[in-house]
């Protein structure tokens, strides 16, 4: 009676984690038929849990995008694209990815969680600024040609990067390019420049060029990070101050590198979110 039991609680148990897994979003590829630079390449993804339960991505040859739709009475207009960081060699993608797209559906803004492909992977043929940049880029404007579908502003699409995707979310705020009415393929004719970019404890910040033209920006660290992060993000905001674009600068006092949204986080640093969603709220983005 009690293994009659068991196995009864135990197929339950099954049964809900599939339904989960049945109501999670559906990954949609950037370039259906392959991406340029990925061709020949026919490797699966790799996926390795950490202790912490953190869920963490490499060997990606088919960049995509995971969207998070908030509900109809929740929607603002408002999408972010967010990648997550990893050293441009893997993707922590549950806490930097999952974590901040799930709240900020909450709070009626769409996400879409990229899966970018890796330039400093082992053996990787990768680059950052041609690869990378071209998936970001991708993504941006799938969503904005989907935009009617899902209920979305096309003039109110951003981009959140987290440490390496923190510097990919700032190339692609200073690389874009117009729409172009005459392409070929109906998803490159929208244009790939964001409306505004959250920079969460961005890598390489040395290399990031700001023009007056740049989209507003938010920028968010810790001082516990190291020297070229948690010292760069106060020299950055000062770029974008001369430059005259609109800029929010926050650096949390006790926590260092990756915090991204944690079960874990206390204190100020836990209040991040919030701060990007009032952000938004002050540069225009919040309304329907």
């Amino acid at each position: 009676m009690k293994k009659g039991i068991w196995l009864t609680a135990l197929l339950a148990v099954c049964l809900s984690v599939a339904l989960v897994q049945d109501n999670e979003p559906k990954e949609i590829l950037l370039w259906p038929n392959g991406a340029p630079g990925s061709e020949g390449k026919t490797g699966s993804e790799n996926l390795r849990i950490t202790d912490q339960g953190d869920h963490v991505i490499s060997g990606v040859n088919k960049p995509s995008i995971t969207p998070y739709l908030p509900s109809v009475e929740k929607n603002t207009g408002a999408a972010i694209i967010i990648a997550p960081g990893g050293g441009h060699s893997e993707l922590w993608i549950t806490h930097e990815g999952y974590n901040p797209a799930k709240w900020f559906r909450e709070q009626g803004i769409a996400t879409f969680v990229l899966k970018y492909r890796l330039a400093r992977e082992k053996n990787s043929t990768y680059t950052i600024d041609k690869d990378e940049l071209a998936d970001i880029q991708r993504a941006i404007r799938l969503v904005r040609s989907r935009a009617k579908e899902w209920h979305l502003d096309t003039a109110k699409i951003g981009v959140m990067g987290f440490s390496a995707g923190g510097e990919l979310a700032a190339l692609a705020a200073m690389r874009y390019s117009p729409s172009d009415p005459n392409a070929a393929d109906l998803i490159d004719r929208e244009s790939d420049k964001p409306n505004f970019q959250a920079l969460i404890y961005p890598g390489n910040i040395s290399r990031f060029e700001v023009s007056k033209n740049s989209p507003p920006v938010f920028i968010a660290g810790g001082y516990k990070d190291r020297q070229d992060i948690s010292e760069g993000v106060a020299e950055l905001y000062l770029k974008y101050k001369k430059a005259q674009v609109p800029a929010e600068l926050h650096i949390y006092s006790n926590v260092g590198h990756g915090f991204g949204i944690r079960a874990t986080n206390t204190g100020a640093v836990a209040e991040w979110p919030r701060q990007v969603k009032l952000w938004l709220g002050d540069i225009g983005m919040m309304g329907k």
